[in-house]
C-alpha cells in the first residue's frame, strides 16, 4: 500500500478478514473454463518445471486476492502461507492487514462560533476485507485521507470552541463512527482518531490568558476574604467566652511574648473599666 499511509505496529487479521460479506466471483464462462482446464493439464504435464512459477508465499500479516481472467476467484482472500495460481491467467494482489496511520496536516477549521483554528489529527485504521479493498475503491489510502479531512471539517465546524476544549473525547468518538460508516464499504475499519494539536489565533490566546488570570485573581481574593471572615468570627467567639480575669491573664501573656529589643509603650487599664 502506498500514498500517505505509514505503517504502525503489527496487527494481523484472520484469514477471511472480519466484517463485511465475502464477494464471490462470477462464472468464467465456457471459454474461461476451457482455458483453466487446459492450463491445469499443462501444469501437470510439465510438473515440476512450472510448479515454481505457480506458487507465491503470503506472509502472516498479508492476504492475497486472485483475479482469474478479470474476475475474483471464488472464496475468501488467500493466505498466509503458500498459494497456488495460474501465472498466465491469474493476477495476484496482496494487501497488508497491519494497522496504518493517516496524518492530516494542520487544517484551517472554522468553529460554530466563528473561531478559526488550526487542527491536525492522526487516524489509525486497518483493512478487514481485502476483496472490497481492491474492488470497491481505486486508491484506498488516498480515499481514506480525503474522507478524514472532510469528516474533520464537518465535525469541528458543528461545535463551538468551548465544546472542542471540553468535549473532545466525545467528538472524537463521533468522528470514529462517521469514518467507520463511510469507509466500511471499502473493507476498512477505523480504530482510533487522535487530536495532535489545536492552535488558536495569537489574539485569542492572549484574551483567554487574561481571562484565566482574572479568574485566578478573583478566586484568590475570595479565599482571602473568606479566611478573614472566619478568623473574625473565631476571635469574637473566643472574646465572648473569656472572663475579665482570663482576659487579663491573656493580656499579660501577650506582653511577656513581646520581643525585649522592641520599643513598646504599654497602657495598663484597671479591671473595672473592662467590666
Amino acid at each position: 500500500m502506498t500514498g500517505v499511509c505509514n505503517k504502525v505496529g503489527v496487527e494481523s487479521g484472520s484469514g477471511n478478514g472480519t466484517g463485511g460479506e465475502v464477494r464471490q466471483g462470477g462464472t468464467l464462462g465456457v471459454v474461461g473454463a476451457v482455458l483453466t482446464l487446459l492450463s491445469v493439464l499443462l501444469i501437470l504435464l510439465t510438473f515440476p518445471f512450472t510448479a515454481w512459477s505457480c506458487v507465491q508465499v503470503v506472509l502472516e500479516f498479508e492476504r492475497a486476492v486472485i483475479f482469474r481472467l478479470g474476475r475474483v476467484v471464488k472464496g475468501s482472500a488467500k493466505g498466509p502461507g503458500l498459494i497456488w495460481f495460474i501465472p498466465w491467467l491469474d493476477v495476484v494482489q496482496k494487501v497488508d492487514l497491519r494497522t496504518f496511520s493517516v496524518y492530516i496536516c494542520p487544517q484551517q477549521v472554522l468553529t460554530a462560533d466563528s473561531v478559526p483554528l488550526l487542527v491536525d489529527v492522526v487516524v489509525f485504521y486497518r483493512v478487514v476485507d481485502p476483496t472490497l479493498w481492491f474492488t470497491r475503491v481505486q486508491n484506498g489510502c488516498d480515499a481514506t485521507h480525503w474522507l478524514v479531512q472532510a469528516t474533520l471539517r464537518a465535525a469541528l465546524g458543528a461545535h463551538t470552541l468551548t465544546d472542542l476544549l471540553t468535549q473532545w473525547p466525545s467528538i472524537a468518538t463521533r468522528m470514529e463512527e462517521v469514518l467507520h460508516s463511510g469507509s466500511r464499504p471499502w473493507g476498512v475499519q477505523v480504530q482510533r482518531v487522535e487530536l495532535r494539536d489545536l492552535k488558536l489565533p495569537i489574539s485569542l490566546q492572549r484574551s483567554l490568558a487574561s481571562e484565566a488570570e482574572a479568574e485566578r485573581t478573583a478566586r484568590a481574593t475570595m479565599i482571602v476574604a473568606e479566611g478573614e471572615v472566619k478568623a473574625s468570627r473565631t476571635l469574637r467567639e473566643a472574646a465572648s467566652q473569656l472572663s475579665p480575669v482570663a482576659l487579663r491573664l491573656r493580656y499579660l501573656q501577650t506582653l511577656a511574648s513581646v520581643d525585649s529589643s522592641a520599643s513598646i509603650v504599654v497602657w495598663i487599664l484597671p479591671t473595672g473599666i473592662l467590666q
